[in-house]
């Protein structure tokens, strides 16, 4: 693939699931930095490449704000180093989030049944049948 090829916003979206607006929202956030030829977005590998690492942390829950958190690790000493060190430390804090999160969706969960449980016996003990 040649080295200064460029990706319309039309195949960004399609090669992404998203929208224009999506881009466009990811530009004015300052999280990537398309090419501007007159009212044409042209996009480079690098910018594709980007996309491609911004839904991704989005899929996994980060915030805007975290995210040009890292990109920006990454543009500024020690650069990839300090990157992958704070995208480690999100990383940590985000798995740590998930499992607080699945906890209290457990013990929602065992507090329903115990519930449940106890208008089933209710039920039981005043004649009504489920």
């Amino acid at each position: 693939m040649p080295v200064n090829k460029y990706y319309s916003i039309t195949e960004l979206t399609r090669e992404f699931g998203v929208s224009t607006r999506t881009l466009r929202f990811y530009e004015d956030e300052g999280l990537i930095h398309p090419e501007r030829r007159g009212r044409t977005r042209l996009f480079r590998q690098a910018d594709r490449r980007l996309i491609g690492e911004i839904l991704r942390g989005r899929r996994i829950g980060f915030t805007i704000a975290e995210i040009r958190e890292i990109i920006q690790v990454y543009k500024e000493p020690p650069g990839e180093l300090g990157q992958l060190k704070l995208l480690m430390k999100r990383v940590d804090e985000k798995r740590d989030d998930l499992r607080q999160k699945r906890k209290d969706i457990d013990d929602t969960l065992a507090e329903l049944d115990a519930i449940e449980e106890t208008c089933l016996g209710r039920l039981a003990e005043i004649g009504v049948t489920t």
